[in-house]
């Protein structure tokens, strides 16, 4: 499989000949002339989704944390470390793994936004560690320090590694349930201790911060669902019986590496959040993004913990971070049926 050209003048493609990857684009962004129309609803709904990290007051969360049990302490900052890891991993594969292959203009615009917010996560618990944590370069470090994050982070980074050193369509189609994969499980296990934490009055601007991000994380999981779906239709050969089941198989390796992930850094010791709990959250989880492409699930269980959907969700006020005071704030709100 070749990478798209970014020039070419000679491509004779009609728009309703685009395609997920394989195609023949020009390389100019005729955005009065698209294909699939889900993706410029989701650039347009990206875009109004625009936010930064010094909207967030984490004045409070400086205080805060001096006061979290030593146990609470140590679970924040592996979270946070996690939290890094997987959006820097992100920022590079979005730009240089997957959209040199991508060749619908469409898409091709919210790749490029999706790198964007990966970075802007970046810049936020960058925000967090820096003006809360007392060890800011423990935790920039845990990455490669603690064996237990590195065996997730190395099974995470594999199937982007198998795209980089072998792009075949095949290994494309891995690295699109990859990506379902770490933002709709690994991502959403994470932020899941940080709303506990906020659940018990503990961490509020940490809790807002991880709003926003998961706000941008429900878009990217609605952009590689979409491209699974679109791509079943375009190219249905390439789903055989071998890859469904090694599909299955790394959702089956991701529960397994998350649920121990959760209880390494609970220790048993986070209000509200067992070892029971955390595996069947994320097996719950693991449903669902299989559901959403058409997979059959694999573990048929209820959702334990649904108070951290209701607690993930924004009011409608928020604070201008300009003046200091509170204003009325509507930004987009994700429907579903527009994609």
């Amino acid at each position: 499989m070749e990478r798209k050209k970014i020039y070419n003048p000679e491509s004779e493609e009609k728009t309703s000949e685009r395609k997920i990857f394989g195609g023949d684009p020009t390389g100019i962004f005729e955005l009065n002339d698209i294909k699939y129309q889900w993706a410029y609803n989701l650039w347009e709904m990206m875009l109004n989704n625009t936010w930064f990290p010094k909207e967030v007051d984490m004045t409070r969360d400086v205080n805060d944390y001096k006061h979290l049990t030593d146990p609470e302490k140590s679970a924040y900052d592996k979270v946070l470390a996690q939290l890094i890891f997987m959006d820097s991993l992100q920022t590079n594969n979005i730009i240089d793994n997957l959209n040199p292959f991508i060749t619908s203009p469409e898409i091709n615009l919210i790749l490029v936004r999706q790198a964007f917010e990966e970075a802007l996560h970046s810049q936020s618990y960058a925000v967090m560690v820096d003006s809360i944590s007392t060890n800011s370069q423990e935790i920039y470090e845990l990455w490669r320090r603690d064996m237990m994050l590195k065996t997730k982070n190395d099974a995470i980074a594999k199937v982007y590694e198998e795209l980089s050193s072998n792009p075949t369509e095949t290994n494309l189609v891995k690295a699109m349930f990859a990506n379902q994969i770490l933002e709709g499980i690994y991502f959403y296990s994470g932020f899941a201790y940080l709303y506990t934490l906020a659940r018990s009055d503990k961490m509020l601007g940490t809790a807002q911060m991880i709003r926003f991000i998961q706000r941008d994380e429900v878009t990217h999981l609605i952009l590689f669902q979409n491209m699974i779906n679109a791509t079943k239709k375009e190219r249905p050969e390439l789903f055989t019986k071998e890859l469904e089941e090694e599909v299955y198989e790394m959702f089956r390796s991701a529960v397994r590496l998350e649920s121990e992930w959760g209880a390494y850094i609970t220790q048993g010791q986070i209000l509200g959040l067992t070892d029971e709990i955390i595996e069947q959250y994320i097996q719950y989880l693991a449903d669902k993004r299989l559901h959403a492409v058409g997979m059959k699930k694999l573990y048929n269980v209820e959702h334990p913990i649904k108070w951290v959907d209701n607690f993930s969700q924004f009011n409608d006020q928020k604070t201008n971070f300009f003046e200091g005071t509170v204003t009325n704030y509507s930004k987009g709100s994700l429907d579903l049926d527009d994609f």
